[in-house]
């Protein structure tokens, strides 16, 4: 994949601009508990985060030793926990704000594309301070499909009016990896983050960075969409 002529970038939310696993587990720690249920530990949840809220009720459920059909009740129940919580419990990795910055200084048009509900991203970025960065927020209900499937990735980068080819994806996760290669993306992982307790470093990265501003904007020459 050639490094010239990019001039946007799409980025995940949850292990890679934020760490939010402290959000994950007071929100389940408090589901659970009202439903009855034994808690589950903070490597489970690190382990099963990525894939939607859907998949870490359904598997936290499992984990749990619960009927499967406590989840409607689960769902509710976790939804409005995670909606009082949002964001008390995250904070931004180091190194995030600024490399935001430095990608919108350098002239990137910039999207958040996370699996995570539209609206509870919003509020995340917001709390964060993060929003005014990103001309686009999309969330894991804002399509049909949410990623590893490629179609939220083409979506951002219409939105965004940069050809796929010409835009980076900076995520954390083999879904990120998977999304970005099927939709022609150029990619950079971070080494921190919720890889389902698997390195990135095998994933085909074209780049792997410990912190967002420490991406070499030099060897992606940007110009402006």
């Amino acid at each position: 994949m050639t490094r010239a002529g990019l001039c946007a970038a799409i980025i995940d939310l949850d292990g890679t601009l934020v760490d939010t696993l402290g959000d994950f587990e007071v929100a389940i720690g408090r589901m659970l508990a009202e439903l009855g249920l034994p808690p589950v530990g903070r490597d489970f949840i690190e382990r099963t985060i990525g894939k939607g809220g859907e998949h870490l009720i359904r598997s936290t459920l499992t984990h749990a030793g619960a009927d499967a059909g406590l989840y409607a009740q689960a769902w509710t129940r976790y939804q409005a926990h995670y909606r009082e919580v949002n964001g008390d419990f995250a904070a931004l990795y180091p190194g995030a704000r600024e490399g935001v910055e430095r990608l919108a200084s350098a002239g990137f048009a910039l999207a958040c594309v996370t699996n995570k509900p539209h609206g509870f991203a919003q509020t995340l970025l917001e709390h964060k301070g993060m929003r005014p960065w990103f001309a686009q927020v999309f969330g894991g209900d804002s399509f049909e499909r949410k990623k590893p499937d490629p179609m939220p990735l083409l979506e951002a980068c219409k939105a965004l009016a940069s050809a796929p080819a010409r835009t980076l994806m900076i995520g954390d996760s083999s879904n990120d990896a998977a999304a970005a290669r099927a939709a022609g993306c150029p990619l950079v992982l971070v080494r921190y983050g919720y890889n389902h307790g698997e390195p990135v470093a095998g994933l085909g990265a074209d780049a792997v960075v410990d912190r967002l501003d420490h991406i070499d904007l030099a060897a992606w020459s940007s110009s402006v969409c």
